[in-house]
Parts: structure tokens; C-alpha cells; sequence
């Protein structure tokens, strides 16, 4: 058996202002509705500053001290797909929307009211319980499923 996989890396990033986020209404027709800020690692480059230009250009924020808080993953077409969660409050700079889609910030406590991206209730989970690392989905009977772990 192989020990290596094709991975491909993505992020996404909950940046916090004591009760508010800022969430992006994602226009993406593979991945619609409201969840955090992110994308693509590109070739190369440190998954640190891949979160940190993703949030610029998808919100026109500049943030610092981005924090591993867990991560999504799955396996499918023979490939690995790891988004990894990342949150701050420490950023500057003046919120914008871009060809992402519109971005606002968003009381904490309200987010389960919106048109929330597939499965993103749970996603939200794992970036605010200490107790949670991974978000993991995998295939049973056809059909997708996921576990919080």
C-alpha cells in the first residue's frame, strides 16, 4: 500500500470581533451560500500566508496571527481535499465585497438563521469548541456523511 495521496489544500478563516464575524454570501455555483473567507494554497506557498491573502481579497481585510483551529477533509476522484480552519480578531482595514460575493459582519448568534453553505452549522462547530479538531467526511452506502471529531 502507497503512504503518499494527491492532496489538494484549501482555507478558510473565522475572523472575530467580540459577538460579530465576518461572513462571505458565496456565489460560487459549486459551493453556494453564506459561510467564512478563504480558498485555494497556491503551489508553494505557506498555508499562513495563503489564508492571509484569501481573506484580503475576498473581504479587503488585512489580517495577522491567523490560528490553526482544525480542519475539513475528505477523500474523492483519488484525491485528498483539506480545507484547514483558521480564526483571529486581529486585523485592519476597511470590509469590502468582492467577485466572491458579498461579505458583512454577522452577529455570532444569528449565523444558524442564514442560507448557511452546505454544512457549515457543523463546520462552525469545529472552529468554536476547543473539544473539536476535524470535520470528516467519507462515503457509506453511496451516500455522504460526515463525523465531528
Amino acid at each position: 500500500m502507497t503512504k503518499t495521496e494527491k492532496v489538494e489544500f484549501t482555507n478558510m478563516c473565522m475572523i472575530y470581533d467580540n459577538d460579530k464575524v465576518v461572513v462571505i454570501d458565496r456565489q460560487k455555483k459549486d459551493w453556494l451560500g453564506v459561510t467564512f473567507p478563504g480558498g485555494h494554497v497556491e503551489i508553494g506557498e505557506s498555508f499562513t500566508d495563503a489564508v492571509i491573502r484569501e481573506v484580503k481579497e475576498e473581504t479587503g481585510l488585512n489580517i495577522k496571527s491567523p490560528q490553526l483551529c482544525g480542519i475539513k477533509d475528505w477523500y474523492e476522484n483519488e484525491c485528498r481535499y483539506v480545507v484547514l480552519f483558521y480564526k483571529t480578531n486581529k486585523f485592519s482595514g476597511n470590509l469590502q465585497s468582492s467577485n466572491e460575493g458579498k461579505v458583512w459582519w454577522e452577529e455570532i448568534d444569528n449565523l444558524t438563521n442564514l442560507n448557511l453553505s452546505l454544512d457549515m452549522k457543523d463546520m462552525i462547530r469545529v472552529f468554536n469548541e476547543d473539544d473539536l479538531s476535524e470535520f470528516f467526511y467519507y462515503q457509506k452506502d453511496g451516500k455522504w456523511l460526515h463525523d465531528l471529531k
